[in-house]
């Protein structure tokens, strides 16, 4: 992979800046942490060098000073929400994410429910964090918020709320996922900390958008379209612009609620610490790249990725028409298209050359391979199978997995399972494969060189199925798939 973004770089200034944030203060800084705190490969598929866990590196070189409050929505929990990514509700992944930290010694303070009125699964989650020995706290809506800004900063406001005890001067304020509470708490704490005289600090920590690059730079535009189902819009932060006549780019979302944040901040200081939206933000990551064509040409790809996936998440009535018309717009804008992504045109022919259901796959070398629906196979076990022989250099005609091997499970496949025609799917495949490898060493060379596989491009003709769709990503290969839903493939 070419590295268009130093991540060594990126660890030691976006660390000193937060350390000179810090110092800002007298004693604490809550800041807002954006995004994921781990596997950020959105980042890491746009800034190619970017590790997707460089959050936590940099928490790590706070280890001492740093702890972490998680903030999640009482809606949250009493609608189960789906985090997308990986397939669980909010407060699952919290718990995950809480696990995660602990393993790395990082400190987790409390959890906060936000929005609380009284919903019942609230009560069963806190039990659970309970048994963790994690501190949980109730927030309540705030009364008067947005336009009443003598109630907000009142006893009948942020008043209301518990205060959450803290003992660290770097408190991170996180979340598993948008719309969990985190500036609100952030105030929170500033009003019950400088009633008690602790002159504390707020600040926020996203990756995107890029302040100091362009607006229609195509990292930010690729950050536009990861949130298009939101409707989240790049603007230039005109506060920022008519304050120091610097053009800087911020969303619309922070720009419209910055007047009643700075509003509720003097309120509660006494002073305008910040100017802009874009003040409080403690972003470096423009300093760190280092190839700018590579990073353009990289975000690019991403938009085009994003486009499909709306594309399919339309089709299963995920999201609005709206959303693949956003991104498609911004494609236009860009002067990019489908066929830029240079495996979809190859799936596409080979699967109207042979009425097939088909994937294609770009190899590192840059030789583009596809893998078809057989009569034993899905098109995803007939990939990995054509990938991993042709970087092992195996000869096209000669079987890894021989039908010997396949009919058997396929037949009994059909008996218990399904009692109809199906096919292996890619599970079956590799489990079949790591058998065989025992006794065969060229099954194991084959295996050995499955991880190479990691940032490849890939494209359906079909959505593929979840099961085989979650092995393809565990992967790390870049899928793309034609809003098709797939025939009878198991």
């Amino acid at each position: 992979m070419e590295i268009g973004f130093d991540n060594d770089k990126y660890l030691k200034v976006q660390s000193k800046k937060i350390k000179e944030r810090i110092e800002m203060f007298d004693s604490k800084l809550y800041l807002e942490f954006g995004g994921k705190l781990f596997d950020d490969y959105h980042a890491s598929r746009v800034l190619p060098g970017f590790k997707p866990n460089s959050k936590i590196e940099i928490l790590k070189q706070f280890k001492n000073d740093v702890e972490v409050i998680f903030c999640i929505n009482a809606r949250d929990i009493e609608k189960k929400k789906i985090r997308a990514d990986y397939g669980i509700t909010y407060d699952r992944d919290l718990l995950r994410l809480i696990g995660e930290l602990r393993n790395l010694d990082i400190y987790v303070s409390s959890v906060v429910v936000t929005l609380y009125s009284g919903q019942a699964s609230v009560e069963k989650f806190r039990e659970e964090l309970e048994k963790m020995k994690i501190k949980t706290y109730l927030h309540t809506p705030t009364k008067g918020y947005p336009t009443e800004i003598d109630t907000i900063v009142s006893e009948e406001g942020y008043g209301m709320n518990e205060y959450i005890k803290t003992t660290r001067k770097l408190v991170v304020v996180t979340a598993p996922g948008p719309n969990s509470g985190k500036l609100a708490t952030c105030l929170s704490q500033l009003y019950h900390e400088y009633k008690r005289g602790i002159k504390a600090g707020y600040a926020k920590f996203e990756t995107f958008p890029v302040w100091n690059l362009p607006l229609h730079h195509p990292v930010n535009v690729a950050y536009e379209a990861s949130t298009a189902d939101l409707k989240d819009v790049n603007m230039i932060d005109s506060f920022h612009l008519d304050k120091y006549g610097v053009s800087a780019v911020n969303y619309n979302r922070d720009i419209a609620t910055y007047p009643i944040l700075k509003n509720i901040l003097f309120k509660i200081t006494g002073e305008d610490i910040y100017h802009s939206p874009t003040d409080m933000g403690v972003n470096t990551v423009k300093d760190c790249i280092v190839n700018d064509e590579i990073v353009q040409q990289a975000a690019c790809d991403e938009i085009i990725r994003r486009y499909y996936a709306a594309l399919c998440d339309h089709k299963q009535e995920k999201v609005d028409d709206e959303t693949p018309k956003i991104i498609k717009v911004l494609m236009n804008e860009l002067n990019i298209t489908s066929e830029d992504r240079d495996v979809i045109l190859p799936a596409l022919r080979k699967a109207e050359l042979e009425d097939k259901e088909v994937i294609s796959l770009k190899l590192p070398n840059g030789k583009i391979i596809t893998g078809k629906q057989t009569d034993i196979l899905s098109p995803s076990s007939s990939l990995i199978i054509n990938a991993i022989k042709e970087l092992t250099k195996i000869p096209d005609e000669m079987y890894l997995l021989s039908p010997s091997v396949l009919d058997p499970i396929l037949k009994l496949k059909e008996k218990t399972i399904y009692k109809k025609s199906t096919h292996l799917n890619l599970q079956e495949v590799l489990i079949a494969l790591s058998i065989c490898s025992v006794t065969n060493s060229i099954i194991v060379k084959a295996l050995n060189n499955i991880d190479k596989l990691e940032g490849c491009e890939a494209h359906s003709t079909y959505m593929v199925k979840e099961d085989e769709l979650k092995i393809l990503k565990n992967l790390k290969i870049n899928l793309t798939c034609e809003p098709i839903f797939p025939s009878d493939l198991s």
